[in-house]
């Protein structure tokens, strides 16, 4: 009888999540290539119920429920290793890849369609009052590790690389990788979502192809010489 009751339990909590969270439990099959089928999604991905734990708290915390919000934030933390303050504000379509270690803060706005890998911080830089945390534009990429400090907003479709440093604001359509960050343009182009980390440009490695470059041509005018 009583597995029947969790029986029952599980497949109500996965018919209402993937009715009312429709756009994430999209984004996270759309977006994982190991996502196999919409069970293992709905009961296996701890960034869909780091979302789902968000929505909830958010929802209380705009009804100006007193504390209950926190809690709910607490034990998503606790159970997904996630944390997202309840105040937060997060639009559609938001993937959590892995997840571990994610933090978005107070006054954090996201836009549709952003990923966040592991290690992910959305902070502040202090002991700011107001606005001091990020705002994320539409269909942004943030690479493993990275940290987007203060009140700065990133432009959509852009792709903050791994471990990057992010403390200024950037357009969108960019690339940002390094610490501290630094922008490299993509030529306008929308930033696909197939999360590609391998062909992303490096400033670092491209100052020294062009130190090498200066160091070739004085080589070769000393020789004319």
């Amino acid at each position: 009888m009583l597995l029947i009751i969790i029986l029952i339990f599980i497949l109500l909590y996965m018919y209402i999540s993937y009715i009312a969270f429709y756009d994430e439990v999209r984004a996270t099959q759309e977006r994982d290539p190991a996502a196999k089928n919409i069970a293992e999604v709905l009961l296996l991905y701890p960034g869909l119920h780091a979302v789902i734990a968000y929505r909830t708290s958010n929802f209380l915390w705009r009804k100006k429920i007193a504390f209950l919000p926190r809690v709910v934030s607490q034990i998503a933390r606790f159970l997904t290793g996630i944390e997202i303050h309840p105040a937060a504000q997060i639009g559609p379509g938001l993937f959590i890849d892995h997840g571990m270690g994610v933090v978005v803060g107070e006054t954090t706005i996201i836009g549709e369609n952003v990923t966040l890998f592991q290690g992910v911080t959305l902070g502040g830089t202090g002991k700011e009052t107001g606005k001091r945390h990020p705002t994320i534009g539409d269909n942004v990429v943030v690479g493993a590790g990275a940290k987007v400090l203060g009140n700065i907003k990133i432009g959509s479709n852009s792709y903050i690389g791994a471990n990057a440093v992010v403390l200024k604001s950037v357009p969108a359509n960019t690339t940002v990788v390094g610490v501290p960050g630094r922008v490299t343009k993509q030529d306008g182009k929308r930033m696909d979502q197939e999360m590609d980390h391998i062909h992303v440009s490096d400033p670092v490695m491209q100052g020294l192809n062009e130190l090498r470059e200066k160091v070739d041509a004085l080589e070769g005018k000393d020789k004319k010489s």
